[in-house]
């Protein structure tokens, strides 16, 4: 007869109910962290980068010479000029005062019939005018100033507060040519084009961009403004408690920092396909596909540059994690790394190059010393102004550099250690 299992003591009962809770807070904490790490960039985003006024002079500074912010100025300054000049109606005009002094009706039609002409000659020269004055370096520092005089625009933009040189208004946004209109009408007239003068403030504006969601798109930039300051660290709380509170933290570290490189990479590749979204369906008013593109790829530079700096750092401490764990291959690697230190370290002392007390103190203290590195890199991109891809990448390298070099140390401490001790003369 089968002997009844024994019942399973409290004790035993409450580990496992302990490690099952921990596993789950850690699963939970460790999926909040990668959703929130791209949440967390466009909080930084639209509190640190976009909201900061050197930041943002830097950031729509190219705008002044992009080719079709350009063009769809010169084709606005145009078009007022034009809504003030009716050709047919001056060459009407103009063929009733001559056949009024007598001229033959024949010859006062084909005056009438010069109207079209007329158009296209006042358009040609308003455009080389216009062009003129955006070509010029006063443009570019007129754009730059007006830009740090009116950054609380970037503000209103974004969080519905605030003046300035753009306009929102039901979802559109309008950009005010300001004193470009007025130097250009400066010129016209002074050129001769006195109707010039008629062209009225509310031509200074031309739509940009156009979106029946932008009052959500405000909302949440509201939220990610005022969650800004406190998010980034929230996130690596998360992640570091996730972290913790795992059996295998090497391998939840692993996970945590992939996890969140995929959800980065989401993002970005959610913001081309909204890029392409919103350009393939820009609404009548949208004068300039072109200036639009320019515009959005111009405040998202840098929203962009800080998903792929999260996916390529994700990667790397993924990496990092997995080459100090004990699989087949990173115990491979690591072994012939310590092989070629202790080749090094050998043939530098039967060249007379030895490390000396500098090798032994390394070997001793190699491990706090790597601790130590790796602690001083990590502050570095954590107080580094806007982290990069290639910062990133800079930063493993001088890492690597740091760690090849504690090793050579420690293998010629090695070195010194095993080497026998010289003889004692009486």
């Amino acid at each position: 007869m089968t002997a009844p299992p024994e019942p399973t003591s409290p004790s035993r009962a409450g580990r496992r109910a302990g490690r099952v809770a921990r596993a789950t807070a850690s699963a939970v904490l460790t999926v909040l962290t990668c959703v929130l790490v791209p949440v967390a960039l466009l909080a930084v985003w639209v509190h640190d980068i976009v909201l900061d006024t050197d930041r943002y002079v830097a950031t729509v500074a190219p705008l002044a010479t992009d080719p079709a912010v350009e063009q769809a100025v010169v084709h606005r300054v145009t078009e007022a000029v034009g809504d003030q000049v009716d050709g047919p109606a001056v060459a009407g005009d103009f063929a009733s005062w001559l056949q009024s002094l007598g001229l033959p009706p024949r010859a006062a039609n084909a005056v009438r019939g010069l109207g079209p002409q007329i158009d296209t000659a006042v358009d040609t020269a308003v455009t080389k005018i216009a062009t003129k004055v955006v070509d010029s370096d006063a443009f570019a520092t007129t754009w730059r100033g007006a830009n740090r005089v009116a950054h609380q625009a970037v503000v209103r933009a974004l969080t519905g507060e605030g003046r300035g040189a753009l306009d929102i208004d039901d979802g559109t946004i309008s950009l005010d040519l300001g004193t470009v209109v007025d130097k250009a009408r400066t010129e016209l007239v002074d050129a001769g084009l006195t109707p010039a003068k008629n062209i009225p403030d509310i031509d200074k504006q031309f739509t940009l961009f156009h979106s029946d969601q932008f009052a959500e798109v405000r909302k949440g930039a509201h939220l990610l403004n005022v969650v800004g300051n406190w998010m980034p660290v929230l996130v690596v709380l998360l992640g570091a408690a996730g972290v913790f509170l795992a059996r295998g933290r090497r391998r939840a570290l692993a996970r945590t920092a992939l996890g969140a490189a995929l959800a980065s990479l989401v993002v970005a590749v959610a913001l081309v396909v909204v890029r392409h979204h919103l350009l393939d369906h820009l609404p009548p008013q949208v004068q300039s596909k072109a200036a639009v593109a320019a515009v959005l790829d111009t405040l998202l530079r840098f929203l962009r540059a800080a998903l792929v700096t999260a996916v390529v750092l994700g990667v790397v401490i993924a990496l990092g994690a997995y080459f100090t764990g004990p699989g087949r291959l990173p115990v491979a690697v690591r072994g012939a790394s310590e092989r070629g230190a202790d080749t090094a370290a050998r043939w530098a002392a039967r060249h007379h190059v030895r490390t000396g007390p500098a090798g032994t103190w390394t070997l001793a203290w190699r491990r706090p010393l790597t601790v130590a590195v790796l602690l001083v890199v990590a502050c570095v991109f954590a107080f580094w102004n806007h982290p990069t891809a290639p910062t990133v990448l800079l930063l493993v390298g001088v890492l690597l550099a740091a760690l090849v070099v504690i090793a050579l140390l420690a293998a010629g401490g090695r070195v010194e250690r095993d080497r026998p001790a010289a003889p004692v003369r009486h």
